[in-house]
């Protein structure tokens, strides 16, 4: 999904953060202190590829965070994107779902093409074992923090192109509603010195 947005936007003004493991310095900081230096500049788009979220996902599951950290976020990240949305930054959270059965079909793809083979790692087949406590803190997560300012969006996405259609139409409605998105006029210096050139502007 994140490839096909970068396919089709201005590469100055989009920008992807791969979000992996904190790295030492940045465990000695707040969890949000990393995504707070990356957030996007005014009329940038912005996605995390994992995000703020692995508060109460990843580190949950795995018991990274204690129970009183993971708990206190759904209301830090209720607070953080309020501050975002209230600053004028336009925030989309989709949540890409796949069912136990279709993941084990990608697996066994991935393990089977040499040139989808790099994309499967043995930390897959391990939280494949911890389905079901992802599924309970990801139904946590959605019912804590899905508000009316940074809805969730739940995408079925066992079918690859259907879910890129409707992730693709989730961003236009929410990134695009009051955007004029009609061309910009040409303007005077412009029309005038074309006009010397071609004649006329047609």
């Amino acid at each position: 999904m994140i490839r096909r947005l970068g396919w089709t936007l201005d590469p100055r003004s989009f920008k992807v953060h791969p979000i992996a493991a904190p790295s030492p310095d940045e465990k000695k900081e707040h969890y949000l202190q990393r995504f707070w230096k990356r957030l996007p500049e005014h009329g940038q788009i912005v996605v995390f590829d994992r995000s703020w979220y692995g508060r109460v996902l990843v580190e949950r599951v795995e018991g990274l965070a204690k129970k009183a950290e993971w708990k206190r976020a759904y209301r830090e990240i209720n607070e953080l994107e309020r501050l975002l949305v209230d600053d004028g930054t336009r925030v989309a959270k989709v949540f890409m779902h796949i069912s136990a059965e279709e993941q084990l079909k990608r697996f066994k793809d991935r393990l089977t093409d040499p040139l989808k083979r790099w994309k499967l790692t043995y930390e897959d087949f391990r939280n494949r074992d911890h389905r079901a406590d992802y599924e309970n803190a990801i139904e946590d997560m959605l019912e804590k923090t899905s508000t009316g300012y940074a809805p969730w969006y739940l995408v079925p996405a066992n079918n690859k192109n259907y879910a890129r259609l409707a992730v693709f139409k989730i961003l236009i409605d929410r990134l695009g509603k009051g955007v004029d998105l009609e061309p910009k006029p040409l303007d005077e210096k412009t029309a005038e010195a074309a006009l010397v050139l071609f004649g006329s502007l047609e």
